[in-house]
């Protein structure tokens, strides 16, 4: 479970790092991708 949830994160921050231009965007980013996985680790 704790390597899936890595994964997950791995996947999320280096998307959500693509996808921005500024340090907030990226803070950003990185709280919903955190919020995501929760959401699954609560699904567990």
């Amino acid at each position: 479970m704790k390597r899936v949830s890595t994964a997950i994160f791995l996947v999320l921050f280096t998307a959500a790092a693509a996808g921005c231009n500024t340090v907030q965007g990226v803070g950003k980013d990185v709280q919903k991708a955190g919020e995501k996985i929760e959401d699954v680790a609560k699904k567990k």
